[in-house]
């Protein structure tokens, strides 16, 4: 009983702090005023989710998690911006603990031999204010191969919490598994994997 109520008093605390604290002043929604310099992701809140047609019943979604990388900003340049990042497939998560590991093994993602995804932009094109395409390449099951990400700018700010300053934005695509060499169960299994990514990345002094 004591542990329970410590622990309300603190997430009370926490919440009181953010609270007295004007949103404004916390966080910006103008692309143009957010700190240039350099990023690196913020592997608790970014998520790779993808999403594919099941034998034409439902679409079927998991997630990537524990992502890496470095994002390189230039708000007043936008277009040289750079982005890495790194996606490990082990991380790999639906609602099937038996599906997770199926996709790990060989007929699928083979992280054994495989172990990371990665994305390195080529171009940063402003399709609108907050918004890109950001164009690059894929490197995925052992092959490489250009893909587009449409990319938006979610807002900018000190984390209240750990005090850094922190960008976030949403990324969506569309890629085609076989192209990649991942085809088990295609086309019962859809080859189109829709990609919507959340991506948090804190400024490095």
């Amino acid at each position: 009983m004591t542990r329970t109520l410590a622990t309300t008093a603190t997430v009370a605390a926490i919440l009181v702090a953010i609270a007295g604290q004007p949103a404004s002043a916390q966080t910006t929604a103008a692309p143009a005023d957010v700190q240039g310099g350099t990023y690196q992701v913020e592997p608790s809140h970014t998520q790779v989710g993808f999403s594919l047609l099941h034998f034409g019943f439902t679409n079927y979604s998991g997630v990537f998690s524990n992502v890496s990388g470095t994002l390189t900003l230039d708000p007043k340049t936008p277009s040289a911006s750079t982005l890495n990042v790194i996606i490990p497939i082990a991380s790999v998560q639906t609602t099937s603990a038996k599906l997770d590991e199926e996709l790990k093994g060989a007929q699928w993602f083979d992280a054994a031999q495989f172990a990371n995804a990665t994305f390195t932009s080529t171009k940063v094109t402003v399709t609108g204010k907050g918004r890109a395409t950001v164009s690059g390449t894929l490197s995925l099951h052992g092959v490489t191969r250009p893909e587009t990400l449409q990319v938006r700018f979610i807002g900018a700010g000190v984390n209240p919490l750990d005090k850094k300053y922190t960008v976030g934005f949403e990324a969506t695509g569309t890629i085609k598994r076989s192209d990649f060499g991942v085809k088990m169960y295609v086309p019962y299994v859809g080859d189109a994997v829709e990609l919507r990514i959340a991506g948090a990345f804190e400024r490095q002094d």
